[in-house]
């Protein structure tokens, strides 16, 4: 399993804890329901584009997955702001986000430009 595929699944475990969490103990469900569909989709795009058919397939599958771990960022920060989630709760999460963002970019541009390269 890939650096970012393992960090991408771990990611969705924390966010589907945290959901858990604000559910249970937060009685929060709108801004959870939407965390967990963006954290969620971030390691199922990525084990998506390990199959995928061409590399164009690969990027767009990473590309939407960099929309989603950014969408989650947002979720993150909101809830925090909130105050749904402490700063110690979300600054740990977030970081995690930040991560798989940066993974995401440079796993993009290094296949675009391997692409690029071939023609």
């Amino acid at each position: 399993m890939s650096i970012l595929a393992e960090k991408s699944y771990k990611f969705a475990i924390r966010i589907v804890k945290l959901n858990v969490y604000l559910k249970d103990e937060k009685k929060e469900y709108t801004l959870s329901k939407q965390l967990l569909r963006s954290g969620t989709a971030i390691g199922a795009l990525v084990s998506e584009a390990q199959y995928a058919q061409s590399k164009a397939d690969f990027i767009n599958k990473l590309s939407i997955g960099l929309k989603e771990a950014n969408e989650s960022r947002y979720w993150i920060r909101l809830l925090k702001d909130c105050d749904y989630l402490n700063d110690s709760m979300a600054n740990s999460i977030y970081s995690d986000a930040e991560e798989l963002i940066k993974i995401l970019t440079s796993s993009i541009n290094t296949t675009k430009e391997k692409n690029n390269d071939h023609r």
